[in-house]
């Protein structure tokens, strides 16, 4: 019964965002200033006035240092689960020790912390490849 009532309470603040930003949206709308002209409705990018098409092409490189940000970000985000975990598969490898859920599961399994550091090094390797292989291949170099 404790589940269903932290599911009430969480779609309660759910439902109350959804209704706090429809109010305020609302309220903008009605409430604000109404002035519209060609120099009110111009395009402003940080002071600059826009010149030439904005669908003008860019270089590649803007391309690829955003999608190896993201590549690099999504596999930092890989090592927080390993990083939580591997020090409980210490204890969890130990006799008499009390075994968390997942690190006893994987101990019992023969997955012991060994095993976790190794494949981590085998992480940073594949990503340390990776990442010689940009920079050879001259993907940081903005000339």
């Amino acid at each position: 019964m404790e589940v269903a009532s932290d599911y009430r309470i969480i779609a309660i603040l759910i439902l109350a965002v959804i209704a706090l930003a429809t109010v305020i949206i609302i309220a903008t709308h009605l409430i604000g200033p109404k002035r519209h002209g060609a120099v009110k409705d111009a395009t402003y990018e940080a002071g600059v006035d826009p010149v030439g098409d904005a669908r003008r092409r860019f270089n590649v490189r803007f391309y690829l240092i955003a999608v190896l940000f993201l590549v690099f970000d999504v596999e930092i985000l890989f090592l927080y689960p390993w990083a939580t975990l591997y020090p409980r598969l210490g204890d969890a490898t130990r006799e008499g020790a009390t075994h968390t859920e997942w690190a006893g599961a994987l101990a019992d399994a023969g997955f012991g912390s060994g095993f976790f550091l190794v494949s981590i090094g085998i992480f940073f390797v594949l990503l340390g490849v990776g990442f010689v292989y940009e920079w050879r291949k001259g993907i940081f170099r903005w000339d």
